[in-house]
């Protein structure tokens, strides 16, 4: 790790000399550099910046570094990817006391003598402001004898400015605007620290450590309210636990001022006397506040919680115990009102958690926001701007890494369960999918495959699964399907490979040497994928284990890492360090991405004709370059669930991570779904029936989670709706494979998103800055789930300027209009934008199935459209090597004609001669996107321009 420190020695010294020489010119306040502008700050506050730095990365983005010494980190970016970039035309100017740095797309306008810093595009449009004095702040503290900071930057935001991206994050929330936002990695919670706001920008915060933005300020004790007991006693409320199993039967009444049991240690200030799974307990009194305004309670539970308000129930929840859910609830409270408050929990099991703080309304200064993280040398952050919010992410991929292209095979559907125990279960599952007729891709094989006390070996148990390389090659060659299986970076203690990593100093010892059991009780810990000759022995175990028998692909759990659950946040630092490269707080966010560099480069070095897919439970800014994918972690199975991964998986999108999946179902089951009666039993059908009819429209498609079974013929027979509904959604979804598979080529090769928030597609329609319950699926299909039991309708919002074809009937309807659309068990509301142009494909059981069948290509009239069929060989990389094809079609709704364009580029292959069925729809001749769809004109493709009418 610190032979790095000559070179480390050598650029600080450089660094010095340059800033002494900066320091020495009384006459100059910055000096130029070839891509910007060092800046010695003439009146820095005490813990704020001395020196800053403006750097031209590309004509739309600007690096801004700060420190508060005069000198700067030679520490490597793990989130940037350095590239050779063309230079950057660019001026510099002086202005009243300010200097100017311009670009042909944006202008930055710094000042000398406190370092703030003010961004407009080219025409001098407002687009970010940095607080008043620069908002630049330093607090020092020291990490393994080093010096570190505490570090935050503010910034002065607009009053309609809506936020969105920053990872993946379980409250609800869709615009983050006044929200606070914890970017530290826990299983269901993403961080990502990378923002893009409505007004076309982003902030692409450079720094590794547990972060909090937007809102920074603390969450507090409920105790620093003014709280009553039952009894109107100030100072407490009362606490009274029940007997689960004698409900009115009192334990213990006493005063507790303050809900916080939200980690392993706090569970200690329960009663020593009472057993969990053996108790209720309800806190009950009254709050009053301070002040009026938007009060908001953040609570954080597991079991069966509910909050009362003023005699209102706010939230009710369920989460698995072990696995604790966030609830965010707003409400307005008026100074010195007494306001009722009640907080009943039923934790269900040995280990649940629940706490409960707030925060005062914003007094001032409403419209600002900041990043503040707990560990950095100095301040790092880039600035992006675009037209849309595709260009400020495509300059998060500008900086991070091209998303690359995932097998196509990745885009049909997986089956997967918690989990396949025998090596007869998986063949048999893919058989019977196979027999039945669903379309099917990949299986997944979930944990435990090996021996009991040999996880981390990467040996398959021979008495379950006798012969796997011969279990792989029957799913290839018989079933032409997939195999995917999970890798932890996890390891017991006794085996081999824990061995061979220790050996090496590569293992996070504390957890073993504290002797603390998993929970299967054996000795455990994670490896430091910081190190990168251990990412090569990683890899390496992984490639003679598992690669080398033809697995397809990896399922890398647990990377955040959890190497024990629900500690404290300091006890979870301690067990994931030191590492390679320093401390854990500095570094505690991106394990993951660094995990998944060692299978990423691994298996490129051990096949480079194979593309690389990895399903990562945590995420971190430039994963997207390691052809990997993340899912919304151990979710339960709850309406309330459903309906929070939709800006989940929204602001995941947004955050410049295209690939992203759910549990359809949810991961962990309600005890009252496991062994039902009849009325559960069909709520349960409904609940699959539902996520699946989401989950279809999601970047990725796949079933899994705990008992029941997910398998559609294990959910209900095929005579149920809930059946024929997910039977023909997964039809569907193989039906828009072109459609779906020319979405992946277009994110890689124009930096595209395919699950799409509303402002991405409709920024001036003010309406969908808080819509957190429709999307985009590309640039056609709008989505709209339902999420309540026994709903047959929902609201929905049509955006504006654009008119919209009910996807089942054709009918068309203006936008810009609220409606209730009708949904009944078998349909989620689909709408597809007029001027759209969606190719489907025929009816196939897996993505490389060959058939004769036609290409239908629906053309939605009523405005210009266009749309470019993108093909390539599916699997392989040669697409980094200009080896696919484009054919574009366009609509020009003047004179009614579709023209196919001359095909572009080729690849190994390539269907060279093509049958297109068009089916037309307009306002006067509906149509809908149907199996079965008659061809308005048939036209035969040899690869040059076609011009089609339009038959009236």
């Amino acid at each position: 790790m610190r032979s790095k420190k000559l070179l480390t020695n050598f650029l600080l010294f450089s660094s010095f000399l340059l800033l002494a020489f900066v320091s020495a010119s009384a006459q100059q306040a910055y000096i130029k550099l070839s891509d910007g502008i060092l800046v010695n700050i003439k009146m820095p506050g005490k813990n704020e910046a001395k020196v800053l730095k403006i750097q031209v990365v590309t004509d739309n983005i600007l690096h801004v570094s700060a420190s508060v010494t005069e000198l700067f980190s030679a520490d490597k970016s793990l989130m940037i990817l350095e590239a050779a970039r063309p230079p950057v035309k660019w001026e510099l100017k002086e202005a009243n006391g300010l200097l100017v740095i311009s670009t042909q797309s944006v202008n930055a306008t710094i000042s000398p003598v406190t370092g703030e810093i003010s961004f407009t595009d080219k025409n001098g449009k407002a687009l970010l402001q940095e607080t008043k004095g620069g908002g630049k702040s330093f607090i020092a503290t020291t990490l393994e004898g080093e010096q570190s900071y505490s570090i935050r930057q503010s910034f002065s935001g607009d009053s309609k400015e809506a936020f969105y991206g920053l990872g993946q994050h379980q409250n609800g929330v869709f615009n983050y605007k006044g929200t606070q936002v914890l970017l530290s990695q826990y299983n269901t919670e993403i961080g990502i620290p990378f923002m893009v706001s409505s007004k076309n920008y982003g902030i692409l915060w450079d720094n590794n450590s547990i972060t909090k933005t937007i809102d920074t300020r603390n969450y507090e004790q409920l105790s620093t309210l003014k709280v009553f007991s039952k009894e109107d006693n100030q100072g407490w409320f009362t606490a009274t636990y029940y007997d689960k199993r004698n409900p009115s039967k009192i334990l213990l009444a006493r005063p507790e001022s303050e809900i916080d049991y939200s980690n392993i240690p706090d569970l200690k200030k329960l009663p020593d006397s009472i057993k969990m799974d053996q108790m209720t307990v309800t806190w009950e009194g009254a709050v009053q506040s301070g002040f009026t305004g938007e009060h908001i309670f953040n609570l954080r539970s597991s079991g069966y919680t509910k909050i009362y308000i003023d005699g209102k129930l706010l939230a009710s929840r369920w989460r698995q115990g072990w696995n604790p859910a966030p609830e965010l609830i707003r409400i307005n409270l008026v100074k010195g009102k007494k306001y009722a408050f009640k907080i009943e929990w039923d934790p269900t099991s040995t280990e649940s958690f629940v706490s409960c703080h707030w925060l005062k309304p914003l007094q001032e200064n409403e419209n600002e926001f900041a990043f503040e993280s707990q560990a950095g040398s100095e301040i790092n952050y880039y600035f992006i701007a675009g037209s849309n919010m595709d260009e400020v992410i495509g300059g998060y991929r500008e900086l991070t890494g091209k998303a690359t292209l995932m097998p196509k095979w990745a885009l049909g559907f997986w089956q997967c369960r918690e989990r396949y125990k025998t090596q007869e279960e998986v063949l048999s599952t893919v058989a019977e999918f196979r027999k039945r007729k669903i379309p099917l891709d990949n299986i997944v094989q979930d944990w435990s495959y090996w021996e009991e006390d040999q996880w981390g070996s990467q040996q398959f148990d021979k008495t379950r699964f006798p012969d796997a390389p011969g279990m792989i090659k029957t799913l290839h060659e018989k079933y032409n399907t997939q195999f995917m299986i999970s890798v932890w970076p996890k390891f017991y203690e006794n085996t081999i490979n824990y061995k061979i990593l220790d050996a090496k100093g590569w293992m996070f010892s504390r957890n073993t040497a504290n002797r603390l059991k998993d929970f299967k009780g054996y000795y455990s810990s994670f490896y430091d994928a910081f190190n990168p000759e251990a990412r090569k022995v990683f890899w390496n175990m992984m490639d003679t284990s598992l690669f080398s028998m033809g697995v397809d692909a990896w399922w890398m759990d647990a990377t955040e890492p959890d190497v024990i659950s629900n500690l404290s946040e300091q006890q979870r630092k301690e067990f994931s360090g030191p590492n390679f490269l320093g401390s854990s707080t500095k570094y505690f966010n991106a394990f993951p991405l660094v995990n998944s560099q060692a299978v990423y480069e691994g298996q490129r070095l051990a096949n480079p004709d194979k593309r690389v897919f990895i399903l990562t439970r945590s995420a971190f800014a430039g994963l997207q370059r390691y052809a990997s994918a993340s899912w919304s972690g151990d979710i339960g199975s709850t309406w309330e669930d459903l309906k929070n991964q939709i800006p989940a998986g929204l602001n995941f999108s947004m955050s410049g991570l295209p690939y992203w999946t759910t549990d359809i179902g949810g991961f962990a089951v309600q005890a009252k779904f496991e062994n039902p009666n009849k009325e559960d039993q069909e709520e349960w059908r409904e609940l699959m029936t539902r996520w699946y009819q989401y989950g279809v429209f999601c970047p990725l498609f796949r079933v899994h989670g705990q008992f029941p079974f997910r398998e559609i013929y294990n959910i209900a027979p095929d005579d149920h709706p809930a059946y024929k509904s997910m039977l023909y959604y997964n039809k569907l979804r193989y039906r828009l494979m072109p459609y779906i598979y020319s979405l992946a080529g277009k994110t890689y090769h124009d930096n595209y998103t395919i699950m799409r928030g509303l402002p991405m597609d409709f920024g001036t329609d003010e309406k969908v800055k808080n819509i957190a319950d429709q999307f985009m699926f590309g640039p056609s299909i709008l989505v709209n789930p339902l999420y309540q039991y026994k709903s047959r309708s929902r609201e929905l919002y049509l955006p504006e300027s654009n008119g919209w074809y009910d996807f089942y009937t054709g009918k068309f309807l203006k936008g810009g209009q609220t409606i209730t659309a009708d949904a009944p068990y078998e349909t989620v509301p689909l709408y597809v934008k007029e001027g759209s142009i969606i190719t489907c494909g025929p009816n196939i059981q897996y993505v490389a199935e060959k058939s004769a069948e036609p290409f239908t290509i629906y053309v939605f009239t009523g405005k210009n459209a266009s749309f470019s069929l993108y093909e390539d060989e599916a699997t392989n990389y040669k697409y980094e090597k200009n080896q696919f094809s484009n054919i574009t079609f366009k609509y020009d709704e003047t004179s009614k004609t579709l023209t196919i364009e001359d095909r572009k580029g080729s690849f190994n292959g390539m269907v060279k001669n093509r049958t297109f069925k068009i089916v037309w729809i307009s306002k006067e001749k509906p149509g809908m996107i149907s199996f079965e769809s008659k061809a308005d004109i048939t036209v035969k493709y040899a690869g040059k321009k076609l011009l089609v009418k339009m038959q009236q």
